[in-house]
C-alpha cells in the first residue's frame, strides 16, 4: 500500500483562480518525495489539502491508508506536518515547545521526557535545549521545527518547504538529518521545495509542478536521462525565432527550445556539435554572443515539460491559498 495516493485534485478558490488542476501521483512507504515547482504552482495548496487544513474541490486523496474528505481525523493521527512559516514559540526554550506539543499531541506522558531528549539530541541541540528558541539561528529553528513535526512519531511527514531562507551551508545540514531521518525511522516524507539542487540530492523520487498541474514524475536521474544528448545553449539576442528554425533541421539535434535571448538545443555530441551550430546560425546571419555547453539538469527538465525556464521566485499565475 502506498503511502500517499493523490487523484485528480483540484482546488478554485473564491477569487476564481484554479490552485489546482487534476493533481495526481502517489508516494510509496519509506520514500522522500518531492513536489517542485516555483511560487505559486499549486504545491503548498496540495499539501495543506492532505494534511486536511483546507479541502480540495475534486478529486480523492488517501494518506496513511485515511480518506481527507471521510476520515480526517485517522489522517491527522498518521502524519506532522511543518509549515514553512515557523511555529515554535520564539519566547520558550526549546525543550519547552517539544514538551508542549508532545502535550498536545497526546504523547504519553510518561514517554514524553524520553522523546523529548532523543529528539533534541538527533537534531544536535541539546546544549540549547534550555535557551530562548529567540536565541536561536535560523537552522536550529527549523531543526526545532521538524522535531516538533515528529515527536508523535508519525508514520507521514509533510515538509513544506523546509530550507527556504537558510544558508548554503546549513540547507545541507538539513538534508543530511532528513537522510537520517528516513533511513533511521522509515519515515515517508512528502516536501515541497523550489530549490532544483534541493530535489536533485534528496527526493527518491519527485514530480514538477506548473500551474496548478504534475507535468511530470519520476526520479531525478530517470527524468535527467530521458532527455537525450547533451544540451548547448546559444546565446542570439532578438534572434530566437530564427536561430530555432536554422538548428530544428540540423543531423544530430533533438531539439531547439527558445529561451529568452537564447535558444537551448539538445544534441547527440556536445562538444562535437558546437562548430556545427555556430557555423549554421552564422551563414543564417544570426550572431551568436555566447554559447554555453552542459549535462541535462532538473531545469533542462522543467524547459523540456513546461516551455519556460524554472525562476523559483516567480509565480505561475495559479497562486496559492492566502495565509491567515
Amino acid at each position: 500500500m502506498n503511502a500517499i495516493s493523490v487523484s485528480d485534485l483540484t482546488k478554485t478558490y473564491g477569487n476564481g483562480v484554479e490552485a489546482l488542476r487534476g493533481v495526481s501521483f502517489e508516494v510509496a512507504q519509506g520514500e522522500i518525495f518531492g513536489l517542485l515547482g516555483p511560487n505559486g504552482a499549486g504545491k503548498s495548496t496540495t499539501v495543506r489539502i492532505l494534511a486536511t487544513l483546507t479541502q480540495p474541490g475534486g478529486g480523492a486523496a488517501i494518506v496513511g491508508g485515511h480518506n481527507v474528505i471521510d476520515d480526517p481525523a485517522g489522517v491527522r493521527r498518521s502524519i506532522g506536518y511543518v509549515a514553512q512559516a515557523s511555529g515554535v514559540d520564539r519566547w520558550g526554550t526549546g525543550r519547552e515547545n517539544l514538551v508542549l506539543q508532545a502535550q498536545i499531541l497526546r504523547v504519553p506522558s510518561g514517554q514524553i521526557g524520553q522523546r523529548v531528549d532523543e529528539l533534541l539530541a538527533w537534531v544536535g541541540l541539546t546544549d540549547a535545549a534550555d535557551k530562548l528558541v529567540n536565541t536561536y539561528s535560523g537552522g536550529m529553528k527549523r531543526r526545532i521545527d521538524i522535531a516538533m513535526g515528529i515527536i508523535h512519531e508519525p508514520a507521514i511527514l509533510f515538509l513544506d518547504e523546509p530550507t527556504t531562507g537558510l544558508d548554503p551551508e546549513t540547507r545541507a545540514a538539513l538534508w543530511t538529518d532528513l537522510d537520517g531521518l528516513r533511513r533511521d525511522r522509515n519515515l515517508t516524507v512528502l516536501l515541497t521545495t523550489h530549490y532544483l539542487e534541493e530535489a536533485d540530492r534528496l527526493c527518491d523520487r519527485l514530480a514538477i509542478v506548473d500551474q496548478g498541474q504534475v507535468v511530470v514524475e519520476g526520479t531525478p536521474n530517470d527524468l535527467k536521462a530521458a532527455i537525450r544528448g547533451d544540451t548547448v545553449t546559444l546565446e542570439v539576442g532578438e534572434s530566437t525565432a530564427a536561430a530555432r528554425e536554422t538548428l530544428r533541421g540540423l543531423d544530430d539535434v533533438y531539439e531547439v527550445i527558445p529561451d529568452g535571448g537564447s535558444v537551448i538545443a539538445n544534441v547527440a555530441r556536445g562538444a562535437a556539435a558546437i562548430p556545427q551550430l555556430v557555423t549554421a546560425l552564422e551563414r543564417a546571419s544570426i550572431d551568436v554572443q555566447e554559447v554555453t555547453l552542459s549535462r541535462p539538469s532538473l531545469d533542462d527538465v522543467y524547459l523540456q515539460y513546461t516551455g519556460h525556464r524554472f525562476v523559483p521566485g516567480e509565480a505561475t499565475g495559479t497562486g496559492e491559498e492566502p495565509r491567515r
